[in-house]
């Protein structure tokens, strides 16, 4: 792996199929923790894709749906959160890596964008 989004992509899969055992055995949640591991390990897979995308519109497609997904896991964080199923500071640890993904798969779709209009 050599380009940044999907180290951090990747790491960032680790974690939330970490969290969705931890939900599973020591809360015993079983519905969100099914639909984090679905969105959160999702954004890597759709970087993976995008990476052998079959045009620039593909590639930047492909990215579009990953920050979809990524968002829709910072809704999953903050709903198991204000429901008690993980402290504050499980909350604050994975949160700024969300917030990184989203920030930079915004900017590199941003860059695929002015790409696309230069050339």
């Amino acid at each position: 792996m050599d380009n940044i989004l999907k180290k951090k992509s990747f790491t960032f899969a680790l974690r939330v199929v970490k969290l969705a055992q931890y939900l599973n055995c020591r809360k015993k949640e079983y519905v969100i923790s099914k639909q984090i591991l679905r969105s959160g390990t999702s954004v890597g897979a759709l970087i993976c894709e995008a990476e052998y995308a079959q045009s620039k519109l593909d590639f930047i497609h492909k990215l579009s749906i990953g920050l979809k997904e990524a968002n829709e896991t910072y809704y999953w964080l903050r709903l198991l959160h204000d429901g008690g199923y993980i402290s504050e500071i499980m909350f604050d640890s994975i949160k700024p890596q969300t917030n990184e993904l989203i920030k930079l798969l915004t900017s590199s779709i941003n860059t695929a964008k002015e790409n696309i209009k230069t050339s």
